[in-house]
């Protein structure tokens, strides 16, 4: 039984060549094979090294195959050369042949294996299987319901192309839930920190509580201590002096009673003997008698809080919804780059309460009134478009179904004080080539097309400077600012949104709404700079060729929030002097 297809095939004489052979799979296998060898024989035709290095290019008009140095010295992409096509050398992909009609495209059609001479024409849906005319007519599919060969191979085809498109749609899926899931890893990581960091919090705090009762206690024990010892000391101090009374009245009164004498006994007997009876009654009951005891009266009932410890554990439970606690700013991710600002907050650990999203508001930069920029699920966000050389006041806050939770912290944020910007890649249309850590731009169609630069400006006077590093064949490229909506597929100053001067190499125009105006004597060349004067606070817009103005003012009455821009096409190359 094939352990692929399931069917059972018993041998005959032939052995195992009696089998049906995955022709398709031999057929994959022999191009690969083709191609690795036509990519390993695929050499430079003009290398002058030895031995040549690999092709890297193919050209279609010239039959040519280059590596990449002498495709660039000798099969440059401009002038009679620019409209060849370049492709991969043959067995690479994306090379001439690759989809099967190259090497392997004229392979001998397969035969019938049980008629050698005969080639597959039909299909027999009964056995699944391609057959040939003598099959039908002689063999076991005489009676079979079967198909054209090339009407099933097409439907055939359709239904896997179907399929793989909902493995293509599946796969997909599991891609984004890759990643997905990778950030689930990463946030799993970050919140486990989190709370570990608070769960050590928690209970050094609960370790610095015992040890303060601890001191307190042993406080008390201390107290009740000293004063025992001040109780037995005065009590010890007390009986010595009245022992040492006793005894010297004792002696006395010895020496008295050794007297012969009895008229001087009696002189002084009835005296003495009140004396000795008063310090008898001196020692009271009770006063040989200890007035505190040793032990300590002191008993620390620990039981409940040892248990209470050795209860101590995570609860999970379903908290009622109230709003979200205060949202901390991540000091160390927000900056500001020109004029535009970039902020990340972060919910604290341990909050229980769901959050459906962030509001994030700014004020004017001039202490003026918060307004909201953003609203949404993300933790980071960047706004563009500010005022340079100002402060901002920004502040976040969390909500959901309950409502809105406090604010953050106000973070404040400072502006650069002059503008500095390259072109930019995201926004520009694909034809467009940058190179130059993105600061010199070119073109590879011969239609105009826009790029923009990362700055927006709003507010101030701004000046930049284009160098024109190569100018063929007389183009009209176009200089001036556009909104970030621009159409970019053609000239500068055509729509709405862009203000444009466009230039050859006698003469300058101004450009908006498809409309030219202000005709100027004066045009570029290789070499040449142009200037760009936007003053916001006066609203108006103004051109320079070589430090010459072209007309007067172009555009006055501009509004708004706008971005350097430029269109060129591929017989220009521009690049990013100066600004300010």
């Amino acid at each position: 039984t094939c352990p692929q297809c399931h069917r059972s095939a018993s041998l005959d004489q032939r052995g195992l060549r009696g089998f049906q052979r995955n022709r398709l799979l031999e057929t994959i296998v022999q191009r690969y094979q083709q191609g690795r060898a036509a990519a390993a024989a695929a050499k430079c035709q003009l290398c002058d090294r030895s031995p040549a290095e690999p092709a890297a290019v193919l050209c279609e008009q010239c039959e040519v195959l280059y590596c990449s140095s002498c495709q660039l010295r000798c099969h440059p992409a401009r002038g009679p050369f620019a409209k060849h096509r370049l492709v991969p050398p043959p067995g690479q992909p994306g090379a001439p042949g690759g989809d099967g009609k190259g090497a392997g495209g004229g392979r001998k059609a397969p035969t019938c294996a049980e008629h050698d001479l005969e080639n597959y024409s039909m299909y027999c849906v009964s056995c699944r299987s391609p057959v040939c005319f003598q099959c039908l007519e002689e063999g076991r599919h005489s009676k079979h319901d079967v198909k054209a060969l090339g009407a099933v191979w097409k439907q055939h085809k359709a239904q896997l192309s179907q399929a793989l498109n909902g493995v293509s749609d599946k796969a997909k899926e599991a891609k984004e839930f890759l990643v997905q899931l990778k950030n689930l890893l990463q946030q799993i990581q970050e919140n486990g920190l989190d709370y570990e960091a608070c769960l050590v919090a928690q209970c050094d705090a609960l370790v610095d509580a015992l040890t303060r009762q601890k001191a307190k206690l042993l406080t008390k024990v201390t107290k009740e201590r000293e004063h025992k010892l001040k109780v037995v000391w005065d009590q010890i101090n007390h009986c010595t002096l009245k022992l040492r009374q006793s005894t010297g009245l004792m002696e006395y009164c010895l020496e008295v009673i050794k007297e012969n004498d009895p008229s001087g006994f009696l002189q002084i007997s009835d005296a003495l003997i009140k004396r000795v009876q008063v310090s008898q009654e001196q020692w009271v009951k009770g006063a040989l008698e200890p007035k505190v005891s040793a032990e300590f009266d002191l008993t620390l009932d620990s039981e409940p809080l040892l248990q209470s410890i050795h209860q101590l554990d995570f609860i999970q439970m379903k908290f009622p919804v109230t709003v979200p606690p205060v949202p901390l700013l991540q000091l160390e991710k927000c900056c500001t780059r020109n004029n535009s600002v970039t902020l990340a907050w972060r919910m604290p650990p341990l909050s229980h309460n769901p959050v459906e999203g962030y509001i994030l508001e700014l004020d004017d930069g001039d202490g003026g009134q918060f307004r909201e920029v953003y609203v949404g699920k993300e933790t980071l966000c960047t706004i563009d478009g500010l005022h340079f050389n100002s402060t901002y006041n920004a502040r976040v806050k969390a909500f959901n179904s309950s409502g809105v939770g406090p604010y953050s912290k106000t973070v404040i944020l400072q502006t650069s004080d002059v503008a500095w910007f390259t072109f930019d890649p995201s926004s520009a249309h694909r034809d467009i080539v940058l190179s130059n850590d993105n600061q010199t731009a070119t073109c590879n169609s011969y239609d105009d097309r826009v790029v923009l630069g990362t700055a927006a400006f709003s507010k101030g006077v701004h000046y930049w400077e284009l160098h024109v590093d190569r100018y063929d064949n007389h183009p009209d490229p176009a200089f001036g600012i556009a909104r970030i909506n621009v159409v970019k597929d053609m000239m500068l100053g055509k729509d709405d949104k862009a203000w444009a001067m466009y230039v050859d190499n006698n003469r300058s125009w101004f450009m908006h709404c498809n409309s030219h105006t202000n005709r100027t004597e004066g045009g570029v060349s290789k070499g040449a700079t142009v200037g760009v004067l936007l003053d916001l606070n006066k609203h108006n817009l103004t051109f320079y060729i070589n430090g010459q103005q072209q007309g007067p003012l172009a555009f006055e009455n501009i509004e708004g929030v706008f971005m350097p821009a430029l269109s060129l096409n591929r017989n220009v190359q521009v690049s990013l002097l100066q600004f300010s």
